[in-house]
C-alpha cells in the first residue's frame, strides 16, 4: 500500500469506530485492528511524514513538538466523492492537534492530516483552512 491507501484506510477504519457503540459486539475487534493500523502506519511512514511535519512546525509553529504523525489524525472526517468517483474527505475546524502559530497569535490553530491526496491542513480560529504541505503524488 502507498501512502495515500494506507492514510485512506486509517482514516475509514476510524469512521467505522466512529459509527459504532462502546456496547457494539464488534467495537473492541474494530479498535483493536484500528490499533494494528496505527502501528503499521508508523512503521511504514512514520519517518517521512514525521520529517514533514517537522518541517511544517519549522515554518508555522516552531514553539510546538512534533508529535507521532498519527496524533494528527482528526477525530471525525467527513467523505464525499468527486467526480470521479474518488473519496475526498474533509475536517471539521475542532480537529487536529492545537499549535501556537507564528503568523497568528492567539488564534485557535491546528494541524491535522487529511487522505486523497495525503496532505496536513493548517485550520485557524475556524475560518480558514490552507493545505501546509502535500505528499508528492506518483
Amino acid at each position: 500500500m502507498n501512502l495515500d491507501q494506507s492514510l485512506e484506510a486509517l482514516v475509514e477504519k476510524k469512521m467505522q469506530l466512529n459509527s459504532m457503540k462502546y456496547n457494539d459486539a464488534n467495537y473492541d475487534k474494530v479498535e483493536d485492528e484500528l490499533h494494528e493500523l496505527e502501528d503499521d502506519f508508523i512503521d511504514e511512514f512514520g519517518d517521512l511524514l514525521e520529517e514533514a511535519l517537522q518541517d511544517v512546525h519549522d515554518e508555522f509553529c516552531s514553539d510546538n513538538d512534533v508529535l507521532l504523525p498519527t496524533a494528527y489524525l482528526a477525530q471525525r472526517y467527513t467523505r464525499t466523492k468527486d467526480a470521479n468517483g474518488k473519496n475526498v474527505y474533509e475536517v471539521d475546524f475542532k480537529d487536529g492537534v492545537q499549535v501556537d502559530v507564528d503568523e497568528y497569535p492567539g488564534k485557535d490553530s491546528r494541524l491535522v492530516l487529511v487522505p486523497n491526496p495525503t496532505r496536513v491542513m493548517l485550520t485557524v480560529n475556524g475560518i480558514s483552512k490552507e493545505v501546509v504541505w502535500q505528499a508528492e503524488t506518483k
